[in-house]
């Protein structure tokens, strides 16, 4: 692989984490990317190859300055895996501006600045970008006024990228993480939440990290030559199967 290198935000735990640790097994050199620092230096040391940047992605100038001390550790950048998102869910008359612009900041610009900050690079190498959005930017719910929209948008936001950066090489392509059993989402899903995603869902059961990270790890690899301007949902068939988890409306 002559150590390709994947810069991944958001890489201090869950999807980022698992990621980055499926793509430094398969060779690569990770940049992990995440701006809670105690988290990423507890991870970072247990990978070879990988090396800890602190940044806030929704910040132009600490995103800037990311890429080029990317670029001095490593040379090149093969991968983008814009991973880094919050959530903050609740009603729309009650989602204020400052929660809606906190979550945009981070879901949306951060995935914006980051490849844009990329790009010099990826024309160089060729390079992938993956952006990881959500089912709940393919499907509406409730509750989900600020962060459905932001990755409806990244889902928009990887199709502009595809159609005009194609042509120096460059692919672009989208996760939809489906219902993931991750801390974050154990720690806010009741059991009646945890009931009703399993009746919703065609495979019954929550994803894992890990098989969110293998969809990703395809789409950055070569196997996905051909394949630009994509939206793959990782969701266990939820998307197949309409609309409507009561559960979710309490």
């Amino acid at each position: 692989m002559n150590h390709k290198t994947a810069l991944i935000t958001g890489a201090a735990r869950g999807i980022g984490l698992a990621t980055a640790q499926l793509m430094t097994a398969r060779g690569y050199k990770v940049a992990m990317v995440d701006r809670d620092v105690d988290e990423l230096n507890a991870v970072v040391t247990n990978l070879d190859q990988a090396e800890a940047f602190f940044c806030d992605v929704s910040v132009p100038e600490e995103t800037a300055k990311t890429v080029k001390s990317v670029l001095a550790w490593t040379g090149q950048i093969d991968v983008v895996v814009n991973n880094a998102g919050i959530a903050d869910f609740g009603p729309i008359e009650e989602t204020d501006f400052v929660c809606w612009r906190r979550v945009m900041a981070t879901n949306l610009d951060g995935v914006f600045l980051v490849s844009q900050a990329c790009l010099s690079a990826l024309k160089q190498t060729k390079g992938a970008i993956v952006n990881i959005a959500s089912i709940s930017g393919l499907r509406a719910s409730t509750l989900r006024v600020a962060y459905g929209t932001s990755k409806a948008a990244v889902i928009q936001l990887t199709l502009q990228q595809a159609a005009e950066l194609g042509e120096y090489g460059i692919r672009a392509n989208c996760v939809c993480p489906g219902p993931v059993r991750t801390k974050l989402a154990m720690a806010v899903h009741t059991q009646d939440i945890i009931d009703a995603y399993h009746d919703a869902l065609p495979l019954n059961r929550y994803g894992n990290e890990s098989e969110i990270a293998e969809a990703i790890s395809f789409l950055a690899s070569d196997k996905a030559s051909y394949i630009t301007g994509q939206v793959l949902a990782a969701d266990g068939g939820f998307e197949a199967t309409g609309v409507g988890l009561p559960a979710l409306r309490k």
